[in-house]
């Protein structure tokens, strides 16, 4: 008797335990898509990073790019679009020349875990 009542017990528990929406996917939104707007940059001389990004979307497509300092010297801008129809399409441009230092100097390092940074 002892043994049902716990075997009864085990499956509602674990029928309790599902979420209500198992396998339904991801969350689901009551006022739809939310057109937003950012942007960031981050441009450190010491190192040479020097990268941005802008973006906005109006709820269904989204529009954008982003810059990169090559190690080379020059610049990649790609502008972007995104949409369901079309997907993600990229434009890819690059300024300024290639540039191959002649003589190479000792390899830049930063130190690691406990390297006087706190």
């Amino acid at each position: 008797m002892i043994y049902q009542v716990i075997v009864v017990l085990v499956a509602f528990a674990v029928s309790q335990g599902q979420p209500s929406n198992y396998g339904g996917g991801g969350p689901v939104y009551a006022s739809g898509p939310i057109p937003y707007n950012f942007n960031y940059a981050v441009n450190d001389a010491y190192s040479g990073t020097n990268f941005g990004q802008n973006e906005k979307s109006d709820g269904s497509n989204v529009w954008g790019s982003y810059t990169v300092a090559l190690p080379d010297g020059r610049k990649q801008q790609v502008d972007y679009t995104a949409d369901h129809g079309r997907g993600f399409v990229a434009k890819v441009s690059y300024s300024g020349k290639a540039q191959h230092p002649q003589v190479y100097g000792p390899a830049i390092t930063f130190p690691q875990n406990g390297g006087g940074y706190h």
